[in-house]
């Protein structure tokens, strides 16, 4: 029998006032593995008020003290990897051993968070007389609303929440409706490693009985979302009736421009790599690539080779490379979106349609797929994918590369392959994008800035940069 998982509110575990719930379905399989509670406004202002009262007490403990409380859970997470990658890959979908990697993410982010909490630093600057001193603090805002995606369902709880509450702010949290198994794990832990109650909440349910009301809540100082670009524009339009700040990491289209002189075995096996893992289902995935006329051919052979060679399969596998998609609809999605370009002029060279036959019947599997001869003026160019699929690109030269890199609404992450400094210096002027990956697979790290330009979205996390989000600066102008 499915355990049904209530809302963990105050630092208790309660039932939806709605009595509703939702199930969480095995995307390899279609199996439920879960029942989660289908939150509502009220479960939501139970959490903000109870958040609103925590905060007094825990922006009044010392920054050891949260620290403290952020490496306890970053540990009870670590002991807890097994079980939490298992989890992830049970609601999502992506393989185990990506899972595992995501768990590391998540303690990585925990860790800078308890570490880099220290170095929040104010100002002194001379005041307008001989004993005037002004200072410029940095505090915590309050009750801090954060909202996550599918794709990444713990490490993404793992970025808000450490920076958040180590800054000394609380926190109510939406999962993701279609994965919110593994943040409900995470605040098991967060029982456990003993966080004041009300510090830390989590309100499951669907965006519009539980994202609204929290991005609507007059108690909530700051909007932390990630996920998609329209999405993202309604919460700005929401946030704005009540002036609160917003942080948004949206959409992706990352362009991963080869050059003639790139090493092209590395380069091949970067392109694969940021294309097809969690089966293209990350915001910084290669979307579009663009390659050099004069090793086009030579390029498009290995990339295929590689392709070819992924393995499609059950995500508990160990020799799986990729596994399913989330859904059905992100899956219909992403073949309209490549029968469209193939109508479009676009060669279909590997894939290009649903996986039948023995495991993948069960599932949302779709074939690894490869097309070649696209445009610069073809829709897969300019729309987001968010799966399997690799485009490729003919240009001409670095220009042309910049250009076409450029030419797209969305400014999140991009790739370049060369050994030429001068185009490397060129890229770090030009490239209209806020995370750029050199001669390398994508991956941030948690001491970098995450963060895009256009409508990839607005501020950024991770990081010192990203800590300072969390809070706000005060002026005070010091007297005897």
């Amino acid at each position: 029998m499915i355990e049904k998982k209530n809302l963990f509110i105050n630092g208790a575990w309660v039932a939806p006032k709605g009595g509703e719930w939702l199930s969480v379905e095995n995307p390899a399989t279609k199996e439920v593995v879960g029942e989660v509670a289908k939150g509502g406004q009220a479960d939501v202002d139970a959490a903000v008020a109870a958040a609103k009262s925590a905060f007094t007490g825990w922006s009044r403990r010392t920054a050891t003290e949260r620290a403290d409380y952020v490496h306890a859970l970053k540990d009870l997470v670590k002991r807890d990897k097994e079980k939490l990658a298992a989890i992830i890959t049970s609601e999502m979908g992506k393989p185990l051993k990506e899972a595992r990697v995501e768990v590391d993410f998540a303690i990585g982010l925990l860790r800078f968070a308890a570490e880099n909490v220290l170095r929040l630093q104010g100002e002194i600057i001379p005041g307008n007389s001989p004993d005037e001193k002004i200072l410029i603090d940095r505090v915590p805002l309050g009750v801090i609303g954060a909202i996550t995606a599918w794709n990444f369902p713990l490490a993404l709880c793992a970025r808000k929440i450490g920076p958040a509450v180590a800054a000394g702010n609380t926190i109510v949290v939406k999962p993701h409706e279609l994965t919110p198994l593994a943040c409900l794990h995470f605040a098991k832990l967060v029982e456990e490693a003993r966080i004041p109650h009300g510090v830390i909440n989590v309100v499951t349910g669907d965006g519009k009985d539980v994202g609204v009301p929290l991005v609507a809540h007059k108690d909530i100082k700051l909007i932390t979302m990630t996920g998609s670009t329209p999405a993202g524009k309604k919460i700005m339009a929401a946030a704005s009736e009540t002036l609160k700040e917003v942080r948004l990491e949206l959409g992706g289209k990352a362009p991963f421009m080869v050059m003639e002189d790139a090493d092209l075995d590395r380069a091949a096996e970067a392109a694969v790599a940021s294309r097809f893992g969690n089966a293209g289902q990350v915001c910084t995935c290669n979307e579009r690539t663009y390659v050099h006329e004069a090793v086009y051919d030579r390029f498009v052979q290995k990339v295929r080779a590689k392709i070819e060679a992924l393995k499609v399969g059950l995500p508990t596998d160990p020799a799986t490379d990729m596994g399913p998609k989330v859904s059905e609809n992100e899956l219909n999605k992403v073949h309209e979106m490549v029968e469209h370009a193939v109508r479009q002029g676009a060669r279909l060279a590997i894939g290009g349609k649903r996986l039948t036959g023995g495991v993948y019947d069960n599932g949302y599997f779709y074939a690894p797929t490869l097309l070649t001869d696209v445009a610069q003026d073809m829709d897969i160019v300019h729309n987001e994918v968010f799966g399997p699929v690799m485009s490729l690109i003919s240009v001409k030269d670095f220009d042309e590369a910049i250009a076409w890199a450029n030419d797209c609404r969305y400014g999140l992450s991009a790739y370049l392959f060369t050994h030429d400094l001068g185009r490397i210096l060129r890229m770090t002027r030009e490239l209209e994008f806020g995370e750029v990956y050199v001669n390398r697979p994508g991956g941030e790290a948690p001491q970098g800035f995450h963060h895009g330009y256009k409508e990839s979205g607005l501020g950024g996390e991770d990081g010192q940069h990203g800590m300072e989000a969390y809070v706000q600066t005060k002026t005070i102008y010091l007297n005897a």
